[in-house]
């Protein structure tokens, strides 16, 4: 019999710990250098054995904009100046590439999302790759390593396949195009002016853009960038200089004139560029133009780029409807071989679909109006765009009539068109829609909207003051605008019962860029 004291008690299991619900992912932030979902080899330092910092690359898109005066472009190209190979030194110098890395971008994933030709410039420009972000000051270490035409504004961590170029869905472009290139009396072609002169006709005033041309090599002239206002008294020429001026244009070389559209990539010398100080910019105005615009037809300082004396022209809703149709046959998807050069029309890089193309808006910069073109599209090729606004700028000038954008389409057509002055092109924009929608919970947006002021300061302050001064000092737009006719351009007089097919147009072949 056992005794009560050797009984055991059996007590019941301790109850099972409250379940906790796991924390949500965070989003991978620009603004840690560390993330809780990535292992790292950051060390803490003790007081006993303080231990070094060792840092991981990460995957990052930079955002950046620069004023394309005196670079070749954007893409590298050995033996030119051009904005990324000024970046990606300046990445070595930040610490975010190492030594061995150095001049050899594709060990680090590097990336662009859009490729800007010679002198265009940028505002929301992207690029990509793994770099060395850590310690914090990454941004300010690379302004501190760039010339004052670029400047970076940030930076955002996204996917390990994140690639600035596939990702890319469209990109947004602007042209500043001076409201006088559409008026077809403004800066007539120089046969005009020649036959104008000493007969009192008002097209005499446009000689003072010849005399401009006479000093420099080639139509559009060679660039110094530095910027010297003009009064408005100094752009006109007088009755009195008339005879002065005719000797002078006389003595011009003819063949600059002829060829005005070749491509200048190959023949203007490029000096080296002398930086504005823009830190007092003028008054800049934007105005959308509406239906009761067209009672503002007050002249603006340096009046003579308003074009013909007393013509009274002005971008009112009647121009606006015009032009946006004109440049309405661009949307959609078309073969552009006649708006680029070395594509052919067989070529599928031939066709490109652009998203919109509108001018809705008029902004003042410096005494003169412009408009703001903007054109979106997945991708953009070789001067295409500059094509596109020169196409349409002779259209509204009457040089050429509409139907012939639609024919300039047409694969068995070669026709020579029309390129505008780089000046007043810039990227705005780059946007990766799908990336955003595919990445939301996980990753930061990539797109401008956190340096929206920043950029805006820039551009008004670097981009729009050099469109300006540019065409005050040089009269890109006005030179380029005597160069638009019949005699240099044969195929803009051509209709659709004229045939240009394989390339059989007197001319062309000689003035193909």
């Amino acid at each position: 019999m056992e005794s009560p004291d050797s009984k055991t008690t059996i007590s019941p299991p301790p109850p099972p710990p409250p379940q906790q619900e796991p924390e949500p992912k965070k989003l991978k932030m620009s603004t840690t250098t560390t993330s809780d979902d990535e292992d790292t080899t950051t060390t803490t330092t003790t007081t006993t054995s303080p231990k070094k910092q060792r840092y991981k690359r990460r995957k990052i898109a930079i955002f950046f904009a620069y004023c394309g005066v005196g670079y070749q472009g954007m893409q590298k190209n050995p033996g030119a100046k051009t904005i990324e190979s000024d970046l990606e030194e300046a990445l070595f110098l930040s610490g975010a590439v190492p030594e061995q890395d150095r001049n050899n971008p594709k060990r680090y994933d590097w990336a662009r999302s859009a490729r800007t030709d010679k002198g265009v410039s940028a505002v929301g420009q992207v690029v990509s790759g793994r770099f060395y972000i850590d310690p914090p000051g990454f941004v300010e270490r690379l302004n501190s390593n760039l010339s004052p035409q670029i400047r970076i504004f940030g930076f955002k961590r996204v996917t390990a396949s994140f690639n600035a170029k596939k990702f890319c869905d469209r990109r947004r472009y602007v042209y500043l195009l001076p409201v006088f290139a559409l008026d077809s009396s403004s800066h007539p072609d120089r046969e005009s002016v020649l036959a104008s002169v000493g007969s009192g006709n008002e097209l005499v005033k446009c000689l003072e853009c010849s005399e401009r041309g006479r000093k420099v090599v080639g139509i559009m002239g060679k660039r110094s960038f530095e910027f010297k206002p003009v009064s408005p008294e100094s752009g006109i020429s007088s009755n009195s200089e008339d005879a002065r001026v005719e000797s002078n244009v006389k003595n011009e070389n003819r063949g600059s004139v002829e060829n005005g559209d070749a491509d200048k990539s190959n023949s203007e010398s490029m000096e080296e560029p002398k930086v504005v100080d823009h830190k007092e910019v003028s008054e800049i105005v934007v105005e959308t133009v509406s239906s009761d615009q067209n009672e503002g037809t007050d002249e603006k300082a340096n009046g003579e780029e308003k074009g013909a004396k007393g013509s009274g022209f002005c971008y009112g809703e009647k121009e606006r409807e015009r032009f946006s149709g004109i440049l309405k046959h661009y949307v959609g998807t078309h073969n552009f071989h006649n708006f680029t050069t070395r594509t052919k029309a067989e070529d599928p890089a031939a066709k490109r679909f652009i998203i919109s193309f509108e001018a809705n808006t008029v902004v003042t910069v410096e005494g003169i109006e412009f408009v703001k073109c903007e054109v979106v599209g997945q991708s953009f090729m070789l001067h295409q765009i500059r094509k596109m606004i020169g196409l349409a700028v002779a259209i509204m000038r009457n040089c050429a009539p509409e139907s012939l954008i639609e024919k300039a389409f047409q694969k068995d057509v070669n026709i020579n068109v029309p390129t505008a002055p780089e000046v007043g092109l810039f990227l705005e924009e780059c946007l990766f829609s799908s990336y955003n929608q595919k990445w939301k919970d996980t990753h930061e947006e990539v797109s401008m909207k956190a340096y929206e002021e920043e950029a805006e300061e820039f551009k008004m302050k670097q981009i729009y003051s050099h469109i300006a001064s540019t065409e005050h000092k040089e009269g890109a737009v006005a030179l380029w605008l005597h160069s638009l006719n019949h005699r240099n351009y044969p195929d803009l007089r051509v209709d659709n019962n004229e045939d240009t097919s394989n390339g059989k147009s007197t001319e062309v072949a000689n003035m193909a860029e």
